[in-house]
């Protein structure tokens, strides 16, 4: 079992104060809007922040990025900035500094779920899994899942698996495979997991892919797993629609029985972190922080075996009736 509460790298400076008004997603502000969420729903007790990390310096997303794109973003030259529109986010000095701190999240939760795998670890960010060496692109500055996984292949030997089940294909992975050599290692091939189907053929790719994971698991081919659990694959996201709330709820719960199962094949706990990804609601962007906050609960409900249970809001119309 695990414990009972979820470790939370989140320091403040993650989120910029303000957004332009040209920035067509939330995402840079979630971690913050999602823990203010947790705390309203009464549930902030079943988290432990973690605040004691130091931000990325350029070196660090020069392991996944060429070395004029990183210096270009940070200085805020064109075209490597965000004003190019590859972004969708405005580029401004306090965005540029926190995604130093958001890639910093990504690899620290991560780091600290292998370090202490009794333990279910939770980077609350966004915006990684479409950049590519050269460029950001839509609502993703840096590979953080690249940078993260090299850096940790490179520090312990350590390989991985990315359970990316947001509702839009993550290229970053693959798309880099050339361009850092060891990326192979880090996150070998089938390791990257995607799944394009809706509705019942997608949860049965994704019992498919994860016993995959297992046997992966239990031959010591992989060390860790990563959840991604985007709220874009579900129906009623803006620009989602693959499955229904029991449907992406139930992605949850079947993760969460592969570990429980894999751990007792193995007879050693499985390093479980967890990241948000996608998720865009323009008539309430509650719904998204709820499903998030759904998924994480099923999650630690089921390793853990506390029996706190959160139904999501996911209609605008529910929310003002109280339903």
């Amino acid at each position: 079992m695990k414990e009972k509460r979820i470790r939370v790298f989140y320091r403040a400076e993650m989120c910029p104060p303000l957004l332009g008004e040209g920035s067509e997603s939330k995402s840079p502000l979630k971690p913050k809007l999602l823990l203010e969420f947790i705390e309203k729903q009464g549930l902030l007790p079943h988290f432990r922040l973690e605040e004691h990390f130091l931000p990325f310096a350029n070196e660090e997303f020069y392991l996944a990025h060429t070395q004029t794109y990183v210096d270009g973003f940070f200085e805020g030259r064109e075209p490597y900035a965000s004003g190019d529109g590859l972004l969708g986010i405005d580029w401004s000095r306090d965005y540029a500094e926190s995604t130093r701190y958001t890639n910093a999240s990504l690899y620290q939760a991560i780091r600290a779920s292998v370090d202490f795998p009794e333990t279910l670890c939770l980077s609350p960010t966004s915006g990684f899994h479409h950049a590519v060496p050269e460029r950001g692109a839509l609502f993703c500055a840096f590979s953080g899942q690249v940078i993260a996984a090299v850096k940790l292949y490179r520090e312990s030997g350590l390989s991985g698996a990315f359970i990316d089940l947001d509702g839009h294909f993550g290229n970053s992975i693959d798309d880099s495979r050339t361009f850092v050599k060891d990326l192979e290692r880090a996150v070998p091939k089938g390791c990257n997991i995607n799944i394009k189907t809706k509705h019942g053929v997608y949860l049965e790719d994704l019992k498919l892919r994860l016993l995959i994971l297992q046997e992966l698991f239990l031959e010591e081919k992989i060390h860790y797993v990563v959840f991604c659990h985007g709220a874009d694959s579900h129906e009623d996201d803006d620009i989602g629609h693959q499955l229904t709330t029991a449907e992406w709820l139930e992605c949850a719960v079947l993760f969460s029985d592969f570990v429980k199962k894999t751990e007792s094949l193995s007879g050693r706990p499985v390093p479980v972190s967890m990241a948000l990804f996608g998720g865009y609601r323009n008539d309430d962007y509650d719904c998204v922080l709820s499903l998030h906050t759904a998924s994480l609960m099923k999650v630690l409900n089921g390793l853990s075996g506390l029996e706190k249970e959160y139904d999501p809001v996911v209609s605008k119309n529910k929310r003002k009736s109280g339903v």
